[in-house]
């Protein structure tokens, strides 16, 4: 038995001409996942493998953008290449979202800090710390990942941070990790590293600003609280 090669459809059917005729905004999303796969298996057309894809995540994208490589070839039809494609494309799909969202140059409060670095490290399945290092303006200078970790913690070298503030000449820090768990509760752990960053900060005249711990949907903030 052949494979369900989407050329084998009703024109009307296919979606690569769906999209050359009436346009990308009327394709489902099993419709442009299936251009990327180009075919199905013996069993089922791309769009339905696409949608089986789909319903695994109860149709949601973030989850979809979350599989890895190796998940996705578990699916009957969805060898390394094909399964590449998808998350090549999810991935720009994300990184688009951050350039429209790294247009905040100038902190104001917790949401600008969360707008930039949400869509960098809060759907992550690991632990990353990141610092904005900000002028006298509250602009950014620069921001950078200190540390990657694992699924619960990451260490953090609070002499590499402030090594690399004294070379921006930033006078004040804003440092943000995520919580893979989705709990937004700071750990004693969190609590014990904000306060050693905090005094350090103040025998170098640097200001820590405040510390965001960030989920997917929301973000938590020491200074908003009142905790730092």
């Amino acid at each position: 038995m052949k494979k369900f090669s989407i050329k084998s459809w009703a024109l009307d059917d296919r979606p690569r001409e769906k999209l050359m005729i009436k346009g990308k905004s009327v394709l489902s999303d099993a419709e442009l996942i299936a251009i990327l796969i180009g075919s199905g298996n013996r069993e089922e057309s791309a769009v339905a493998l696409s949608k089986r894809i789909l319903l695994s995540v109860d149709n949601d994208l973030n989850s979809l953008a979350k599989l890895s490589v190796e998940e996705l070839m578990k699916f009957k039809g969805i060898g390394e290449a094909k399964a590449i494609s998808i998350v090549t494309a999810l991935e720009f799909g994300k990184r688009r979202q951050f350039e429209h969202k790294k247009i905040v140059s100038k902190i104001k409060s917790s949401t600008d800090v969360s707008l930039i670095m949400q869509p960098l490290i809060g759907d992550l399945q690991h632990e990353e710390f990141w610092v904005l290092f900000l002028n006298n303006s509250n602009k950014v200078l620069a921001k950078q990942q200190l540390s990657k970790g694992g699924l619960t913690a990451t260490f953090v070298d609070v002499r590499l941070l402030y090594k690399r503030a004294l070379e921006l000449s930033a006078v004040g820090i804003i440092v943000c990790h995520n919580h893979p768990s989705g709990k937004l509760k700071p750990s004693s752990s969190d609590i014990d590293l904000t306060n050693k960053i905090l005094a350090a900060g103040k025998t170098l005249d640097i200001k820590l600003l405040d510390h965001l711990i960030i989920t997917e949907k929301a973000y938590f903030s020491f200074a908003d609280e009142g905790i730092l």
